[in-house]
């Protein structure tokens, strides 16, 4: 099938149902998009607000309106011409001691009598299923088949494989051709029918074989197929691959990255070492990597190291943890994929790392490689991901899925070669900038780079500030301060269960499950202590001032994104400012009442003001949207453009086929210097009009950029 010209994610939750889809293909359809973009539509636990807690995968979600719902909003797309791309979920399956799970619970009550054993990637070895549920030791039983113990008991003694740490998430042997034809029956079907014409694997690193199954899944469905699988920023795919791309990250990081001023790191680095944040983030990585495998993940470790043959099984353990710590990449795909490998086993220490890389060489399909290769991602993601991140918060707008926090930036020399590789090697993979699991919004991301370029102003406002409101915790209180210049305005409350959950992740004074209530309790009190006072005031002046820099930032990496290389995808609500921190966050509702006013206005040809209102972010992904979607010829190719004239630096601009993207960058060194003056953008021979204004396009930047700081020009007429 062919790929969307773009998608539109949306949540589904029992809030936001498939009729509630239904109601916005037609605003969908008017803001140009190619194809709805839906979370997991399979039934999932009760409630859920992400569906990715899976069931029961034959059947649609009742929450959502069941098959019948999602048959009506089937037709409805069908009718606007529009695809629909589907999130599944592999790996995992949501369990608990319930029949919540008709399989899971047949398996309790069965046991290896149960035709659905084999469907969980347990640990027979290991005695009866242990499932750590119990609220206290005292709730503790012994049944037939399995044994209820004390939650605390699961991070080292589970002995079924999960997702990440989550205990109510097993993992799935859909490496097994019975297995995935069970749990893949229904989404198959859906495809076959039309109904479905894109699928984008979730964790596609949990998998004991990710070639071999999306080598299956792209046999069974022939549809346009990404992957969830973050990139370092040097690192692709696997060539055997037979799927479109990923889902985005890596382009994530080289749009917003393209925007931030890398001469803004020395102080922002001083400043951050003056605040005792630490400043070294491979030091910072590789103690939260090692962290995470010895607590939270010690028994997944420990079921590896049952696997090596090594007579000091404490040896075996840290050999194994000390490998995965050590990964440069989030996982090795073996046979391919040695030189990952090789790097982690040469940063071992553990006597026993020999006979792990022995016998991962002589078998590297093998049950201890497997092991080895589905468990690394978890180390790498929870430690760097969900701890890292939050302990060296030196600059915060680097610090996303995908990103690279101790690269400051991405020069557009880069950028431009890696859109253009992008283009030769996988056109049709997905490009993004907000998720429903980056840490922080696009937009708040575009506001956070100004800073870099006024690092000495917010490095005197945060010394004030801390000192009439400091938290006892470095980096938590220069993430506050971040995140509240960048998310601003936000309420208390909002601000309250961001940090509580950023403190948590961090581990370093509390943690989920271990508490410190009196460190709690201050972080919960300091929003509203903050906004209560005299230094709100300070923050939002400080905010007036940057703001308008962040919205060029805003519209630059959005047009960027919309008219690349690859198929953009727009996280629900992001076509107008969105100033979202981490989930649940980024999941709240979306107003489509007042998207729908505004876009009507905009079709009607209003050319709205770049202000609070984020209507000009709309105008810029309709129009780009708009013309993917009507002229795909045009986006195709990719060749970098070069302004020439003193405030050159200042331009990143690219011609396609008869298209050419322009936007502003550093838009503060930009205003310091006078504007553009003389410098102009020489530009592809042919009659050009910027589709955002209908003006024809002039090559003098001061002419061209003087109602919005980015344009979107064709050859010949609109």
């Amino acid at each position: 099938m062919t790929p969307p010209a773009s998608t539109y994610r949306i949540q589904f939750t029992p809030d936001f149902t498939f009729a509630d889809a239904e109601a916005v293909v037609d605003y969908l359809d008017a803001l140009g998009v190619g194809a709805l973009y839906a979370s997991p539509l399979l039934e999932a636990v009760p409630g859920s607000t992400h569906g990715y807690d899976v069931v029961d995968p034959t059947r649609a979600r009742e929450e959502l309106g069941g098959e019948t719902g999602r048959q009506a909003l089937g037709k409805a797309l069908r009718r606007a011409g529009l695809g629909l791309v589907l999130d599944i979920v592999p790996n995992h399956m949501a369990v608990d001691d319930s029949p919540a799970n008709p399989w899971w619970w047949d398996v309790l009550q069965r046991g290896e009598d149960s035709p659905y054993a084999g469907y969980f990637d347990v640990d027979r070895s290991a005695g009866p299923l242990l499932l750590p549920f119990a609220g206290s030791p005292e709730d503790e039983r012994e049944h037939d088949h399995y044994r209820l113990v004390f939650w605390r008991r699961g991070n080292a003694e589970l002995n079924y494989r999960r997702f990440f740490d989550i205990t109510t998430l097993a993992g799935v042997r859909v490496e097994d051709p019975e297995v995935f034809d069970a749990t893949h029956r229904e989404v198959l079907r859906w495809v076959a029918a039309g109904d479905v014409t894109g699928l984008r694997v979730d964790h596609p690193d949990g998998l004991a074989d990710p070639g071999g199954y999306v080598r299956r899944l792209k046999e069974r469905a022939g549809c346009w197929l990404v992957v969830e699988k973050i990139l370092g920023p040097d690192e692709a795919l696997p060539a055997s691959w037979p799927v479109d791309g990923t889902t985005g990250y890596d382009a994530l990081r080289e749009v917003c990255g393209v925007f931030v001023d890398p001469a803004g790191e020395p102080a922002i680095t001083a400043l951050a070492a003056e605040l005792g944040v630490p400043v070294d983030f491979a030091a910072v990585e590789r103690e939260c990597r090692d962290l995470v495998a010895r607590s939270i993940l010690r028994a997944e470790v420990r079921r590896i190291a049952a696997l090596v043959d090594h007579p000091d099984r404490a040896q075996a353990e840290d050999a194994v943890a000390q490998v995965m710590v050590a990964f440069p990449v989030y996982r090795s795909y073996l046979p391919e994929g040695w030189d990952a490998w090789r790097a982690a086993v040469a940063a071992a220490t553990s006597p026993a790392a020999r006979a792990l890389d022995e016998q991962v060489r002589a078998d590297p399909r093998g049950e201890l490689a497997t092991r080895v290769q589905q468990t690394s991602g978890m180390v790498v993601a929870k430690g760097t991901e969900d701890t890292a991140f939050y302990r060296y918060t030196r600059f915060v707008a680097l610090n996303e899925v995908g990103g690279a926090p101790d690269r400051f930036g991405v020069p557009p020399a880069e950028f431009h070669a890696r859109a253009a590789a992008r283009e030769a090697g996988s056109p049709a993979a997905m490009t993004a900038l907000s998720t429903h699991d980056t840490k922080r919004s696009e937009d708040v991301r575009a506001r956070l780079a100004v800073l870099a370029e006024l690092p000495d102003e917010f490095a005197a406002a945060v010394r004030r500030w801390s000192s009439a409101h400091p938290i006892d915790e470095p980096s938590l209180a220069a993430l506050a301060w971040q995140s509240l210049v960048g998310a601003w305005p936000i309420t208390a409350e909002r601000m309250a269960a961001y940090l509580d959950k950023a403190a948590k992740e961090a581990k370093v004074r509390t943690t989920w499950v271990d508490h410190d209530e009196e460190f709690e309790a201050a972080v919960a009190a300091w929003p509203e202590q903050v906004l209560g006072g005299p230094v709100a005031g300070e923050v939002a002046e400080f905010v007036s001032r940057i703001a308008p820099h962040g919205w060029s930032n805003a519209l630059g990496q959005k047009l960027l994104q919309l008219t690349a290389p690859g198929v953009p995808d727009v996280y629900q609500g992001t076509e107008l400012w969105d100033l979202s921190l981490v989930d649940p966050d980024n999941r709240r509702p979306v107003d489509y009442a007042v998207r729908r006013g505004l876009l009507d206005r905009v079709r009607a040809g209003w050319l709205p003001a770049v202000d609070d209102s984020g209507a000009a972010k709309l105008l810029v992904v309709h129009r780009a949207l708009a013309l993917r979607r009507a002229r795909p010829e045009l986006f195709r190719g990719y060749r970098p453009l070069r302004a020439a004239g003193p405030a050159a630096d200042h331009l990143v601009a690219f011609e396609r086929s008869g298209l050419v993207a322009v936007a502003t960058r550093l838009p503060v060194g930009l205003a310091e210097a006078g504007g553009w003056g003389d410098t102009e953008l020489p530009l592809p021979p042919g009659r050009w009009t910027d589709v955002l204004t209908s003006r024809p396009a002039a090559t003098r930047l001061a002419d061209l950029l003087d109602h919005y700081p980015v344009a979107l020009l064709v050859r010949g007429d609109r």
